[in-house]
Order: C-alpha cells, then structure tokens, then sequence
C-alpha cells in the first residue's frame, strides 16, 4: 500500500504513549521506606522522616504545617512537621528517609531545604528513573541502604555522626521496635542518668526520646500490612495496650485509620527486610 505524505507537514503524529501502569508495592529496611500505592484521603500526618512525595503523572497537592495547599510533581516535608496530602490519581510514591540515619547538612539540598513543593525537573527525572528501575529489575532489592540512596539519590547519604551511648539505645529501639524499652533502660545501659540521657538523646538525634520510640513503634505496623491477622491482635503484635490506642496513635501518624491502611494495602507487594534480630519479618 501506498501512503502519500503531505510535504508541507512538518511532523507526523504517532500514537500516544499508553501511561505506565503501576502495581502496588513497597520496599523497606530499618532506615528506608519505598512505597507506591493507594494514598486514601488522610487527615493531618506527622512522620518522623524525612518524606518525598513523587506523582505517578498526575500532580498532587500538598499543605504543609497548615500552609497554604501547592500543587507539586514532587514535594519534601521535614521530619515531625504535620501536613496534608491530596494525590491526582489513585496512587501515589513515597519515600522514606529515617532522620537519625543521615547528615542533615550533608543532605541533597532540595532534601536539606525542602518543604512542600520541590520544582526541579532534574530530580522529577532522576526519582522517576530510580522508581522504573526499581519496578523492572528482577529482584526488587537493594541489598543495602546505600544501594538504595545510589538509585535514588546518585550517592549515598552521609550518615549522622552519634554519640555511641546514644547509637546503642537508637539500634536498641530500630532492632525491636515493638518493644516497651524506657528511657530509664536505655540511661542504665548508657550509664547515664535519665535527665543527662534525654537531653543528650535529643541533642544527638533532633528529637525527643518518646517522640523517636512513638515513631519507631508506628512505623512497625508498615512490616504487618499484607497480613489478614486480626487488628486487635496486630495492635498488640506492635507493642499497643489495645486496639483504641493502636487505631488513635496509627491516624496520628498517618492520617488513616488501621482499618484503612489494611484494606488499602491487600494487593501490596512487600521487598527489603527487617532490621537484623527481627526475623519474623523477613520477606522476599
């Protein structure tokens, strides 16, 4: 067959492009979280990390401490700073960085600076190639954080420089977050009294010593969330007295209710692993 074209057309129009699809999934160690998928309608949230919100194609929207909303391809919000969040689409990335893991100097600078919206294409680019070739490798590991801070970050993060006191009581928590460890058991172990232990926990990490272990202990229940266990028995699994403080603390952090972060997440893949002496959470 025979096609004439005509000469004064300066281009001609292809196809368009059939959008990405993405299958829910999540990636996590001790000190990093990968997350794509369904973000709900959360209230007000409060991490205890450093937050990158990535859209998928459709901007989100994004208020952070009460500001004013933004819309943003991309968006950063500072570790234990409240904020709301409204994806264009069904799903949505997001990235995790745990604060007492990195430099906050040493930090990429839309990382160091960042607070809602980021407006660099260079890094929508680059976090978007990282999430492809996260998505399309064989076997959706990184073997260690530093190898996850190459792919998205070009390099790996500089660590934060800790007293070794207070390391020793951080692995403590971050080994077995659902534990009921006390500051009075992390200043024995330190050979500190509790005052002096506090105050330098807070000076070496950035935050309270309560504030850390609250974090810790919500962040746990993201190791649990492809389980059909019963709540109840979950929220004590994760260290709760019981399900009203397990649901009240849970939508503190994330805005959600465990309710929904559960049926939000039954087609969610989960890649990485626990930290070290946690092996009831090792997966593929």
């Amino acid at each position: 067959m025979h096609i004439e074209l005509d000469p004064s057309a300066s281009s001609i129009a292809l196809p368009a492009q059939a959008p990405v699809r993405h299958e829910p999934l999540m990636w996590l160690n001790a000190d990093r979280v990968l997350y794509v998928g369904l973000l709900g309608a959360p209230s007000v949230r409060t991490f205890g990390a450093y937050s990158i919100y990535l859209s998928l194609s459709k901007p989100h929207r994004i208020s952070v401490a009460g500001g004013a909303w933004q819309e943003a391809e991309v968006s950063v919000v500072p570790p234990s700073v409240p904020h709301r969040i409204a994806a264009g689409e069904r799903m949505i990335c997001n990235i995790l960085i745990e604060a007492d893991s990195v430099a906050p100097g040493r930090l990429p600078d839309y990382l160091a600076r960042g607070c809602g919206e980021v407006r660099d294409e260079a890094v929508l680019r680059g976090l978007r190639a990282a999430l492809d070739r996260f998505r399309c490798s064989g076997t959706r590991q990184f073997p260690q954080t530093t190898d996850f801070d190459r792919s998205f970050f070009g390099e790996p993060l500089v660590p934060r420089a800790i007293d070794r006191r207070i390391r020793a009581s951080l692995a403590r928590i971050k080994d077995d977050p659902n534990s009921h460890t006390s500051a009075q058991d992390c200043a024995d172990a330190s050979h500190l009294s509790v005052s002096r232990f506090l105050h330098l926990f807070k000076a070496e990490v950035g935050t309270p010593f309560r504030s850390f272990r609250t974090w810790q202990r919500a962040r746990s229940v993201l190791y649990y969330v492809t389980q059909n266990a019963n709540l109840a028995n979950i929220a004590l699994d994760v260290g709760y007295p019981d399900s009203t403080h397990f649901s009240h603390s849970i939508r503190q952090v994330y805005g959600l209710t465990p309710k929904s972060i559960f049926a939000g997440s039954r087609r969610l893949e989960l890649y990485g692993r626990a930290a070290a002496g946690s092996p009831r959470y090792q997966f593929a």
